[in-house]
């Protein structure tokens, strides 16, 4: 603490002036942009999705018959383990984006007709 002895004013310094210009210069911008992480982000929900989508399949102890799209491409969940995960992980998917889309769709609606 410096205390200036004309206006009898303390004045309040943290450091006392003890760091270099370089430690000062630390935290400027630099001029470079973030990393953008969306894509990490997305990367990483799809992977926790078809681990949930492993770990539901593991618990099905009965087997079950399952179609893709059309009747010809028809599959069942015990020969075709790994099918059946993708399968549960198609369904999780489109359940998401439906969510999402629901939001999106509600949103815009609601921001048009407010009242």
């Amino acid at each position: 603490m410096d205390i200036d002895e004309e206006a009898k004013k303390v004045v309040w310094s943290l450091q006392n002036n003890k760091r270099s210009e370089e430690e000062r210069n630390v935290f400027k911008p630099t001029g470079k942009k973030p990393l953008n992480k969306n894509v990490l982000y997305i990367f990483t929900s799809i992977v926790v999705l078809l681990v949930l989508s492993f770990l539901l399949t593991q618990f099905n102890s009965e087997e079950k018959e399952f179609c893709f799209l059309i009747d010809s491409f028809c599959y069942s969940s015990s020969e075709d383990q790994w099918l059946f995960v993708l399968y549960t992980f198609l369904n999780l998917l489109v359940i998401i984006i439906g969510f999402f889309a629901a939001y999106i769709i509600g949103k815009k609606l609601g921001t048009k007709y407010r009242l």
